[in-house]
């Protein structure tokens, strides 16, 4: 049915990254560059009551030093989200109170790195120390206030109470879940914590600044968010926009953590004082430690539930750790709800409550699966739990209560998935089919009751289990963001495509021109790409909310589709027929009565030079009026040792509708990092701190990442459907699939040991005390 997309299409920067030709923020180095350090503070929370720069001043190559003393007050958030942004202005460049272990006191420039470091060391800092918030459940009733008396404010009208050290607060729902779960003959309460995770991108956080020959401030940085970046470092350093360009190379990963603005407003703010270069680049540690992380979670689960299954009464009450700073506090914890809550559509008694906190520890951020990893970690016990209380196959449960296409969910309005006061309607799923190939290819019947704990198999020191779940995410923010795209016709016949959207290594700069050449039905080496140069392309809210194929991808096929009409409108011309009698086929336009046709390089010389002369040339914006879910049906098989409380990942399938997979290929390799992502979070990743809030595994030594000879097999099964609203019927993928790893794990071991696991990661530790209970 279609030429170059549903295709596995080779990257087309694929082979430049592979020999090591692409160059990343940190490859780039320009004439008399300063270096950036910064001095990050020691306590957790802190009054600088002196700060004395000047020995570092004096010392040879440093060229200056930012503090709260000359730096600007003016308050933002880090987060580049659309403007207003949700998030709550709380951050100032520098501040005078330290409020974690890595917040920023100061930053000095000079000639190198190791001078900078130098520097840093002998400026002298004064601190009255304060009482610490390192407990989120204690938040609200420690007494300590974190943001006292600051002006910090929410810039839309959302609930924002610092005094009370929330951040944010939600509050849903619908029926009446009270009354419900009261007359319930059958009740479930289970409360479950999720932990602290870093990105652990391969590329850490970093910016180079520089003036063009104009004065102008150039940007390169490490950012999802080019245009996010032009406008917040415009407000925070005092500079006009029309003076900032942002330009995003090439990135070693982002996935959430490179949605915030952190080193771009310091570095700038260097160069514009000195008129020379800057570079900033985080450590490893600094990334650990001073940039976002997955926000720490408690959730509470409250289900009421007949004999035969059908709940009738759930509540879930998050509780989410936002850190020192409210970046993405209210919308990780909504989605917490709007992205779980929405898949079981048939329990007509529902209620969603969740505050944010702030406390003295780092601060959480988007990270790939943005609260529905959190939430879901809890909801898929609960179903798995209703099941074995009333002898459900939980593998028909969720086909039975799971929404399907042309349903909706009331929780979609309550929690900003509609418009008007019209709920989101399902357009596309294949979910019933991605469990039932899911159940198959996992050998899900046999081995559930083969591994039973209650069949004797188990008795041994090693224990087998298997367990599932069933996942959806969503497709971009609805009628909140917007992508737009250019094309223009060159005259060999070839295109130049201008996004604003952000290749992560995702492949998108490819997904992107699959699109183009298939709406003009050319190859993919005739279109030339260019992304994230914020003078040069055109607005896109960057890439986060899974949204860069399903919402610029349609504005690329809606651009691609004006530059398609004035294609055939010349060629009509230059054949001597009427437009309906000629199409596009091969990279010529050909009429449909006899053999005449004229070839793309004739059609733009002809618009060019000879006749009605004009640059065949489009722009299109795109904004959806639907976040369209990806489903998907997770299956874990592990290997408990009872002896060590290792568990071993034996093999995970997942079956995954993301509508009409534009490339297969990178879409199958979107899936396959985002399981890997999601077991290393359920096995063993968190962060570990001391008693007074400091970060003890601050590396990739001591943190844990998964190698490959830590992956288990894993096999992705990508199951179409068709979604009107995407180009070429796709959806997203990328976050969808971090979120099995998590439900599916826990229930394997309960069906491996008879024992659940309500806290992640699910080290040996906690292993082993569960076998205990």
């Amino acid at each position: 049915m279609y030429k170059y997309v549903n295709k596995p299409a080779e990257k087309i920067d694929g082979l430049s990254l592979v020999t090591g030709e692409e160059k990343f923020t940190d490859d780039f180095t320009y004439n008399d560059m300063l270096y950036v350090a910064i001095l990050h503070s020691g306590y957790a929370h802190a009054k600088i009551e002196e700060l004395d720069e000047s020995e570092a001043l004096k010392t040879k190559g440093v060229a200056g030093v930012l503090s709260y003393k000359n730096t600007s007050s003016i308050l933002y958030t880090t987060a580049g989200q659309g403007y207003p942004e949700p998030s709550p202005y709380d951050t100032r460049i520098f501040n005078d109170v330290m409020r974690f272990v890595g917040d920023n006191v100061c930053a000095v420039a000079a000639e190198s790195r190791e001078i900078a470091e130098e520097a840093l060391k002998k400026i002298k800092v004064r601190f009255s120390l304060r009482n610490a918030v390192l407990d989120f459940e204690k938040s609200e009733s420690s007494g300590i206030i974190i943001h006292k008396d600051d002006n910090s404010h929410a810039k839309i009208p959302v609930y924002f109470n610092p005094s009370e050290n929330l951040a944010s607060k939600v509050e849903a729902s619908v029926g009446s879940f009270e009354r419900a779960f009261e007359t319930a003959p059958k009740k479930l309460t289970c409360t479950f914590y999720t932990q602290y995770a870093s990105h652990c991108a391969i590329e850490p956080h970093a910016a180079v600044t520089w003036l063009d020959s104009r004065g102008r401030l150039v940007i390169q940085s490490t950012t999802q968010v080019p245009f996010h970046v032009r406008r917040i470092v415009s407000s925070v350093c005092q500079i006009p926009i029309s003076k900032i360009r942002v330009i995003k190379p090439r990135i070693g990963g982002g996935f959430g953590g490179k949605q915030e603005v952190l080193l771009e407003p310091v570095a700038a703010l260097f160069t514009w004082r000195t008129k020379r270069p800057a570079k900033l680049v985080y450590s490893r540690k600094e990334v650990f430690t001073s940039a976002r992380t997955r926000h720490q979670y408690r959730t509470v689960f409250k289900a009421g539930y007949d004999t035969d299954g059908k709940i009738t009464a759930l509540h879930l009450d998050a509780l989410e750790n936002s850190g020192a700073y409210g970046s993405h506090a209210l919308t990780v914890l909504s989605n917490a709800g709007s992205k779980t809550l929405p898949l079981l559509n048939k329990i007509e008694n529902l209620k969603f409550t969740g505050k944010g906190v702030y406390t003295n520890l780092p601060c959480g951020g988007a990270y790939r699966g943005y609260g529905a990893t959190e939430a879901y970690f809890g909801l898929g016990q609960i179903v798995d739990m209703v099941c074995q209380e009333t002898g459900e196959d939980i593998v028909e449960y969720y086909k039975k209560w799971t929404i399907k296409p042309g349903e909706t969910s009331p929780v979609f309005q309550a929690l900003g998935e509609g418009k008007e006061g019209v709920a989101m309607t399902i357009g596309s799923s294949s979910l019933e089919e991605c469990i039932t190939i899911g159940a198959r290819e996992s050998q899900w019947y046999e081995k559930r009751k083969l591994y039973s704990h209650s069949t004797g198999y188990n008795d041994g020191r090693y224990k087998r289990g298997i367990g599932m779940s069933v996942l959806m995410q969503g497709s971009a923010i609805a009628e909140v963001d917007m992508a737009s795209a250019y094309m223009k016709m060159n005259d060999d016949g070839s295109f130049n495509l201008l996004t604003g959207a952000t290749d992560l290594g995702t492949g998108s700069d490819t997904i992107l021109s699959q699109i183009a050449s298939e709406v003009l039905d050319i190859p993919l080496s005739q279109i030339v790409v260019t992304s994230s140069d914020t003078d040069f392309t055109p607005f896109d809210k960057g890439a986060y909310a899974s949204s860069t194929t399903y919402l610029s991808g349609q504005a690329v096929k809606k651009c691609a589709e004006g530059i398609k009409k004035q294609i055939l409108k010349t060629g009509a011309e230059m054949l001597n027929v009427k437009l309906d009698l000629v199409e596009l086929k091969n990279g010529f336009v050909t009429s449909k009565v006899g053999l005449s046709r004229v070839s793309f390089e004739e059609v733009c010389r002809y618009s060019f030079y000879e006749k009605n002369q004009y640059q065949i040339q489009a722009s299109a914006s795109h904004v959806s009026p639907k976040s369209p879910p990806p489903f998907a049906a997770h299956f874990a098989e592990i290997e408990v040792d009872s002896m060590t409380g290792i568990i071993q990942v034996l093999n995970y399938v997942a079956a995954v509708d993301c509508g009409l997979p534009i490339n297969t290929r990178l879409a199958e390799g979107q899936a396959e990092g985002a399981i890997i992502n999601g077991l290393a979070y359920a096995l063993f990743e968190d962060y570990y701190f001391s008693e007074k809030g400091r970060l003890l595994n601050d590396s990739f030594g001591k943190y844990g990442v998964m190698t490959a000879a830590d992956i288990p097999p894993v096999k992705v099964f990508l199951v179409s459907s068709y979604e009107e609203t995407g180009p070429f019927g796709a959806k997203s993928i990328s976050e969808i699939n971090i979120n099995g790893a998590l439900p599916s794990i826990a229930n394997a071991f309960y069906n491996a040991t008879g024992k659940r696991l309500f806290s992640a990661p699910f080290t040996p530790e906690k292993v082993l005390e569960a076998l205990e209970k």
